[in-house]
C-alpha cells in the first residue's frame, strides 16, 4: 500500500519515515499531508530569515512536500493550509484573519526525537509509565511551546491515531509512530488540558475496533462519549502538609477505625429533582464534617477509578489512572483528600487489580489482541463478575498495575490502599469447576505470576510511601498475606478477617435461646486472631444482595434488635484488630442499601436510631482514646480470655492490655436478653475497675439496666485468676471496664 493510501486510510505506523523535516544533503525535504487540502505554505514565525515555502504536491504519494534550509530545523514551522471549500477542515486552530477557506497550525511531525523520549525510560521503574505514558502535558524542545505529548501501548496494532475535537475526530490527520517498544507516540502542539480525547486502533489486520479511551488518561468523561481528556496534575497546590509529616508508619499500634463509603449513596442533595449526585466539594462539606464528629480515624471509598456502570460500583473499572468523573474533575477529588487531611481523617481507596469489564471503549482486546488480560478463557475470564482478567505474567501489564498504585499514593496523597478480591487473583481454581482452570507449572492452584505482583506492588508501595499501607481483602486461609515479602508473606500491612465476620454474624443472628449451640462462632476468630494484622469488616457485601441491613440481621423485637446491634458492635470494638464499618450500620439502616438512593438520615428522628449512632461515637472515642484497646491489636500479648467457655449463658469475657501493661480493659458480653446480677468475673490483679462504656445505657436507647459503675477486687479465685469482681449484667449488652 502506498504512503498515500495508508495516510488516506488511517492505516500508517511510521509517520515520521514521510512526514514532517527529512534531511537530504544539504537541506531539508519537508512532507505534510493533509486530505483537505488545495494549497500548503510552510512559514517560520520566530525567524524571520527563513523565506515561506509553498509545497507542491505530489502526485505519486499524494503529499505535499518542499524544499527548506538546514537552518529552518532550528525553528518551529507553521502550516498553512488553503481548502477547496467551506467546512472541509482538518485542524483548525482558528486564525479568523486567513478567511474562511483557510486554516493553520504547527505540524506535529516536526517533534521527532522529542515525541520517542518518551519511551525511553519508561520500563526502568513502575512510576515512569504514568510520568511518560497517556496525556502528559509538555513544552516542545524548539521554542519552548505548549504541547501535549501522548503515548500508548498497543504493540500488536497496525496503525493508531490520536482523534479528538482538535481534529473532528478524524482518524486520518493524526498518525502516530510506532516504537520498538510496542509504544506509539506523538507530540500535538497547542492541545491542552480539557481537550477530549480517544485512540483510533486498527488490529493486527486492520480492522479498525471501537474507539479506545486512553488507558493511562487522567480523566474522563461519563456516558456516553467515556472520552479521555487532557489534564494537568502540576496544577494543585496542597494544604496538608502537617498531615504528611505527621503521617505515621507505625499503624499496627495506632486506633484505626474506619468508615466505609458509597460517594454516591451516602447522601443525596435536598430537593433533588436533578437526581444527581454529591459533588466531591459537597461530601467536602458533609462527609468529613460527619465522619470527624463520629470519631472515625480514616474514610475508606468503594472504588473511584473511573468505571462505566454505576450498578458496579466502582468494582468494574475502566480507567485505572483517572478519579471518576461523576462527582467532579481529578482536582476536585484532590482538595477532598486535602480537606480530609486537614480535618485529621486518613483517606483509604479500594482498588481493583484483580479484573476488568468487557467495554468497548476499555482495555479488553485494546489493539485487537489481549495485551491486558489472559489469552486463555480458562485463565483470563472471570465467571462470577463476566469480566477480563489481567495476565499477571506480562510486564508491560505487571508495571500497569504497580505504577497505577503508586499513582494514588503519589497524585492523591491517598494513605491506603484497599485491594480487592484478592483470593480471585492467588487461585486459578477461584470460582471454577474441573476442567475449567489451568495448573501451575506445579500441577497445583495457585497463581505464582499473581503472588509475585502482589509482592512487588507492596514492596514498591512501602519503599516509596513507608507511611501508607496496603489492605488485602482476602477470604481464604492462604500463608502469610499480612507478612513481609522478606519473610515469605505477600508483603500486605493488613487483611480483612472475613473468618471473624462471617462466623460473628452468623452467631449474632440465631436467636439468643439457641446461641448456646453456637458458641464456637464467637469465640473461634482468638484460634487464629495473631497470624495475621487483621481488620474486623462490616463491609458493604453484609448489607445487599438480599442479606439485609445489619440490623435486619438481629433476631427479636424492635427493641432486641436494636439491643443485638449495640451488644454485637461492643464486642466488635473490644475484640483485637482495627475496625472498618459501612455507611448505614451506625445509624441503623432498617432497608438493604440501594447504591440508587441515599442512606435513610430521616430515621435520626427516632430514639432507637439517634441511641445508636451515639454508641457508634461513643465506641470510637473510647476506643481511639483507651491504649488497651488499639496498641496490641495485632499482638499475643494484648488480649486474654477471662472465660470464653461459658456457652450456657452466652457470655463472653476478656481483658485487653496496653503496650506499658499498665491499663487493662476487661469487656464482657451478655448475648442473652437476661441480665445477670452477681455476676463474678475474675480479674488479673488486685485493682479497682471504672464502668468505661455500656451498650445498654439509655444513652443509646437501651434499657439502662442498673450497673455498677465501679468495683474493687476481691481475693476470691475466679476464672482462674486469684482476684475476681461481682458485677451486673444488663441483658443483651457489652461492658467496657478499665482499671483505674
Amino acid at each position: 500500500m502506498q504512503i498515500s493510501q495508508q495516510l488516506s486510510h488511517a492505516a500508517c505506523s511510521q509517520p515520521f519515515s514521510h512526514l514532517g523535516p527529512i534531511h537530504n544533503k544539504d537541506s531539508l525535504i519537508i512532507r505534510v499531508w493533509r486530505p483537505d487540502a488545495k494549497s500548503i505554505t510552510l512559514t517560520w514565525p520566530s525567524a524571520a530569515s527563513i523565506n515561506d515555502v509553498v509545497l507542491t504536491l505530489n502526485t505519486k504519494t499524494g503529499v505535499f512536500e518542499g524544499e527548506a534550509p538546514t537552518i529552518a530545523e532550528k525553528y518551529v514551522y507553521t502550516v498553512v493550509v488553503s481548502v477547496s471549500a467551506v467546512g472541509q477542515r482538518g485542524n483548525d486552530q482558528g486564525d479568523a484573519n486567513l478567511g474562511v477557506n483557510t486554516y493553520r497550525y504547527i505540524d506535529p511531525y516536526q517533534f521527532q526525537e522529542q515525541a520517542y523520549h518518551a519511551v525511553h525510560y519508561i520500563d526502568a521503574a513502575p512510576e515512569n509509565l504514568y510520568h511518560q505514558a497517556g496525556a502528559q502535558l509538555v513544552c516542545t524542545d524548539k521554542e519552548n511551546m505548549s504541547a501535549t505529548r501522548f503515548c500508548v501501548y498497543a504493540p500488536n496494532a497496525t496503525a493508531v491515531s490520536v482523534i479528538g475535537d482538535f481534529n473532528q475526530w478524524d482518524g486520518r490527520l493524526h498518525p502516530m509512530q510506532k516504537t520498538s517498544l510496542g509504544f506509539w507516540v506523538l507530540i500535538i502542539p497547542a492541545v491542552g488540558e480539557g481537550e477530549r480525547y480517544k485512540y483510533q486502533i486498527k488490529d493486527a489486520q486492520g480492522f479498525e475496533l471501537p474507539h479506545k479511551a486512553d488507558p493511562v488518561g487522567f480523566s474522563a468523561e461519563q456516558y456516553p462519549s467515556h472520552a479521555s481528556k487532557i489534564f494537568d496534575h502540576s496544577r494543585y497546590t496542597w494544604q496538608d502538609s502537617e498531615w504528611m509529616a505527621a503521617r505515621n508508619a507505625d499503624k499496627y499500634h495506632q486506633p484505626m477505625s474506619i468508615y466505609e463509603v458509597h460517594l454516591g449513596s451516602w447522601k443525596k442533595p435536598e430537593n433533588n429533582s436533578e437526581q444527581r449526585y454529591l459533588t466531591y466539594k459537597e461530601l467536602g462539606e458533609q462527609l468529613i464534617p460527619y465522619v470527624k464528629d463520629m470519631g472515625y480515624t480514616h474514610i475508606e471509598l468503594l472504588p473511584v477509578s473511573e468505571f462505566p456502570f454505576d450498578g458496579s460500583w466502582g468494582y468494574q473499572p475502566v480507567g485505572m489512572f483517572s478519579p471518576t468523573s461523576r462527582f467532579g474533575d481529578p482536582d476536585d477529588f484532590k482538595q477532598f483528600v486535602d480537606r480530609c487531611h486537614q480535618a485529621g481523617v486518613g483517606v483509604i481507596i479500594d482498588w481493583v487489580p484483580a479484573h476488568f469489564p468487557e467495554d468497548g471503549h476499555g482495555l479488553a482486546r485494546f489493539d485487537g489482541s489481549h495485551v491486558y488480560e489472559y489469552e486463555d478463557p480458562r485463565k483470563g475470564w472471570h465467571p462470577d463478575w463476566n469480566s477480563c482478567i489481567y495476565d499477571f505474567g506480562k510486564q508491560t501489564v505487571r508495571q500497569f498495575l504497580v505504577a497505577n498504585a503508586l499513582f494514588w499514593l503519589d497524585k492523591f496523597h491517598i494513605d491506603g490502599l484497599r485491594v480487592d478480591a484478592v483470593a480471585s487473583m492467588l487461585y486459578l481454581d477461584y470460582s471454577r469447576n474441573e476442567g475449567e482452570w489451568i495448573p501451575n507449572v506445579d500441577g497445583g492452584n495457585e497463581n505464582y505470576e499473581a503472588i509475585s505482583l502482589l509482592r512487588w506492588m507492596n514492596e514498591e508501595v512501602y519503599k516509596h510511601y513507608p507511611d501508607a499501607m496496603t489492605i488485602a481483602e482476602e477470604s481464604t486461609s492462604f500463608p502469610k498475606v499480612s507478612r513481609p515479602v522478606f519473610d515469605g508473606g505477600l508483603g500486605f500491612g493488613f487483611k480483612w478477617n472475613m473468618g471473624w465476620m462471617h462466623d460473628s454474624l452468623h452467631y449474632i443472628s440465631k436467636d439468643p435461646a439457641y446461641r448456646h449451640y453456637h458458641h464456637g462462632d464467637i469465640t473461634f476468630s482468638m484460634v487464629y486472631a495473631f497470624d495475621e494484622n487483621f481488620v474486623l469488616p462490616i463491609s458493604h457485601d453484609e448489607v445487599v444482595h438480599g442479606k439485609g441491613s445489619l440490623i435486619g440481621k438481629m433476631p427479636g423485637d424492635e427493641w432486641q434488635q436494636a439491643a443485638n446491634l449495640r451488644c454485637y458492635a461492643g464486642f466488635m470494638y473490644g475484640h483485637p484488630g482495627k475496625k472498618l464499618s459501612f455507611m448505614g450500620n451506625e445509624i441503623g439502616q432498617s432497608r438493604e442499601w440501594n447504591h440508587d438512593s441515599g442512606l435513610d438520615w430521616h430515621l435520626l428522628q427516632y430514639e432507637k436510631h439517634k441511641g445508636i449512632q451515639a454508641l457508634y461515637k461513643a465506641l470510637n472515642r473510647l476506643y481511639a482514646s483507651t491504649p488497651a484497646l488499639h496498641e496490641l491489636d495485632h499482638e499475643h500479648q494484648g488480649f486474654q480470655w477471662i472465660d470464653h467457655g461459658n456457652a450456657e449463658q452466652s457470655i463472653v469475657s476478656f481483658v485487653r492490655y496496653s503496650k506499658d501493661k499498665q491499663q487493662q480493659v476487661y469487656v464482657v458480653s451478655n448475648f442473652t436478653p437476661v441480665p445477670r446480677t452477681h455476676f463474678r468475673l475474675g480479674v488479673k490483679q488486685n485493682s479497682r475497675l471504672r464502668l468505661a462504656l455500656n451498650t445498654d445505657s439509655q444513652l443509646f436507647w437501651g434499657s439502662d439496666y442498673a450497673t455498677i459503675e465501679h468495683v474493687s477486687s476481691e481475693p476470691v479465685a475466679w476464672n482462674d485468676c486469684k482476684e475476681s469482681v461481682e458485677i451486673t449484667l444488663p441483658p443483651l449488652a457489652t461492658l467496657f471496664y478499665v482499671t483505674e
